[in-house]
């Protein structure tokens, strides 16, 4: 599914987002502040688009995804203090302890043990490294919630088909939006797979949410 969007993934992300994720990306750039000398771990990369904002703050960068239609496309555009390798969230293929920071934004909702997934980023992080946790979720307030899933449902499946030819990718973010579990029931996934210091904070109103994380040094 997410071979045969790579080509117009990022521009209909842009376009399905009015612009939000430029300033997500932004937002997780900074939480990971990866300096240089740091190794950082862009976990479902896709194209890399995040992972090239990570490499130009001067962080050595994985772009590490399942996809390979979507590594494709980004190793097609190299950049300096970047590197693509594919991989399996839920068996990474890394070393324990390589990297100080590791992150992943709208790839956990896709990984069918998100449990698992979130040992194996705690593995390959270094003691006192950190985890930066970028997904969909839901808005505190249950009325303005169910209008933003009307909106799922109906209305971005069909500028999707409209933009791109493949609603059926777009149903299933829908789906796998209102399927996610809320900010603090996430947060204590997190905290049940080993990370200590979990917190989290709303974007957007909760359209999105920021967790943060270190492993125990």
């Amino acid at each position: 599914m997410f071979d045969a969007v790579a080509g117009r993934y990022d521009v209909l992300n842009d376009a399905l987002s009015g612009g939000m994720d430029r300033w997500w990306r932004r937002v997780v750039g900074r939480a990971v502040d990866g300096g240089s000398g740091q190794l950082v771990l862009d976990l479902a990369a896709g194209t890399g688009t995040s992972t090239r904002a990570f490499a130009r703050r001067g962080a050595r960068s994985v772009a590490c995804d399942f996809s390979l239609g979507m590594l494709r496309v980004g190793a097609r555009r190299p950049a300096t203090g970047l590197a693509f390798v594919a991989g399996d969230a839920l068996a990474l293929p890394f070393a324990a302890a390589t990297f100080d920071v590791v992150t992943i934004s709208f790839g956990l909702r896709n990984v069918v043990d998100v449990g698992q997934a979130l040992r194996e980023l705690l593995r390959v992080t270094r003691p006192g490294g950190r985890l930066v946790v970028c997904e969909f979720s839901h808005l505190p307030l249950p009325r303005l919630n169910g209008l933003y899933e009307r909106y799922l449902s109906g209305v971005l499946p069909a500028v999707a088909r409209r933009l791109s030819g493949n609603a059926e990718a777009y149903d299933y973010l829908a789906e796998s939006i209102r399927e996610w579990p809320a900010q603090q029931v996430l947060a204590g996934q997190i905290a049940a797979a080993g990370w200590s210091g979990v917190s989290w904070r709303n974007l957007t109103l909760g359209v999105v949410a920021l967790h943060e994380a270190r492993r125990p040094g």
